[in-house]
């Protein structure tokens, strides 16, 4: 499986889903099924290395906003999430978190942010079709620290600094 053939799977199943992330993670298995096991790793691939990528700080600092607030686990499902949306607010979005101002059309924090089940649908999928767990992937993991400049989530005044537009657009209208 190449990059686009990873990209045509998750928006196939994001415009089916219509933007509901356990949805998409549904029909995500339900397609992923229908490859050879070898291909479902290749996508798992594809996945972790990108969610392994969206590690950074600034990365992580959007999502505090988002989500007014996120935990580690709620930052690894943001990930998730964010490959969920697409390649061009995923590539967007990690190479300038500040874009997701312009990137996202709307943003609903109950809805949106939250996409873990994304995160499982290859692992799932390889399962059901081999009766194993899958092995390891052989990618390099995640560094054990996000990477770039370290957040102070409580100094909402550093993050409006850091993250401009996405502070006046998703945390300004909230107040």
């Amino acid at each position: 499986m190449d990059e686009t053939e990873f990209w045509e799977l998750i928006d196939g199943t994001r415009e089916t889903a219509e933007g509901d992330p356990e949805e998409q993670a549904d029909l995500l298995v339900d397609r992923l099924l229908a490859l050879d096991p070898e291909m479902v790793l290749d996508f798992a691939r594809h996945f972790e290395a990108r969610y392994n990528r969206g590690y950074t700080w600034d990365l992580w600092a959007a999502a505090w906003v988002l989500l007014d607030g996120a935990s580690d686990d709620a930052f690894d499902f943001f990930r998730c999430w964010l490959i969920g949306q697409g390649r061009e607010v995923y590539e967007g979005g990690v190479h300038d978190p500040d874009s997701l101002a312009d990137l996202l059309d709307d943003f609903d924090e109950e809805f949106d942010g939250d996409a873990e089940e994304l995160g499982y649908a290859a692992d799932e999928a390889y399962e059901q079709l081999t009766g194993t767990v899958a092995p390891d992937l052989g990618i390099p993991p995640a560094p054990p620290e996000p990477v770039g400049t370290p957040v102070d989530f409580e100094n909402e005044r550093a993050l409006a600094e850091r993250l401009p537009r996405l502070w006046e657009r998703f945390k300004n209208g909230r107040a």
